[in-house]
């Protein structure tokens, strides 16, 4: 198993501990994709996966509703959808995806964060580079179902990893094909039961303890800012 399966080992772990996050988050994302492609999940693909990985987490259905209701309600503000990168302590690279009503107070907010953790905020692009951005499906496995005969059905969606994990079978592709990929796996009576999208590092660094403390401090702080979708970093992971 390659880089991107050590990656979601050590990482899963972490930071979906917080399930009023996870709900914020889901939420703003469903809002977001009903603004994009509509309300009815049967003409919206993006938003069907995302219904789909509620469930999973255990979202209330309400929660579900409200979002969908949110996009077209006469009062939405419209969420944009930023990226900030910078060096965090010690020169680990730091990936902010946010979603947010606010770009002066979230770019002011992430700033300071980084200021405060000896940091520095870089320009837009600056750091892309730096990380593979993948789509993520977990699809429910089939009985009889072969890994080799999937990821060899896929490779020309741009799929490059497929494991088993526990009772599901998990695939990385290129974020470019996520549309593509899901339509496949529907087409072909694949149960898909979350999605999601990672930045995953091309290299990662290693750091002494003392200084990892210093680097998850900056990390939970840009976490915790409510505009702040998802963070990623260089650093390596202890699990790995």
């Amino acid at each position: 198993m390659g880089r991107a399966f050590e990656f979601r080992k050590a990482r899963k772990f972490k930071r979906w501990g917080n399930m009023a996050r996870v709900f914020t988050k889901l939420g703003k994302e469903i809002t977001i994709a009903v603004k994009a492609g509509g309300p009815e999940p049967e003409n919206n693909p993006r938003l069907r996966v995302l219904i789909q990985t509620a469930k999973k987490e255990n979202m209330p259905k309400e929660n579900v509703d409200r979002a969908i209701k949110k996009a077209s309600s006469k009062d939405y503000t419209d969420y944009k959808e930023m990226n900030y990168e910078g060096y965090g302590p010690f020169g680990i690279a730091i990936f902010v995806e946010t979603a947010t009503d606010n770009t002066t107070r979230t770019v002011a907010n992430v700033r300071s964060y980084f200021n405060k953790a000896g940091g520095s905020l870089g320009t837009s692009g600056s750091l892309e580079f730096l990380f593979d951005h993948k789509c993520v499906f977990h699809i429910t496995k089939k009985d009889g179902m072969s890994l080799d005969e999937l990821e060899l059905e896929l490779i020309d969606f741009g799929v490059d990893e497929v494991y088993e994990e526990e009772d599901e079978v998990v695939l990385y592709g290129d974020f470019s094909q996520n549309s593509a990929i899901q339509k496949y796996l529907e087409e072909n009576g694949y149960e898909i039961t979350t999605s999601e999208f990672l930045r995953i590092p091309n290299d990662v660094k290693e750091v002494t303890p003392e200084q990892r403390e210093s680097i998850e401090k900056l990390i939970e702080k840009l976490e915790e800012d409510e505009d702040v979708q998802n963070v990623f970093h260089n650093m390596k992971e202890i699990d790995e």
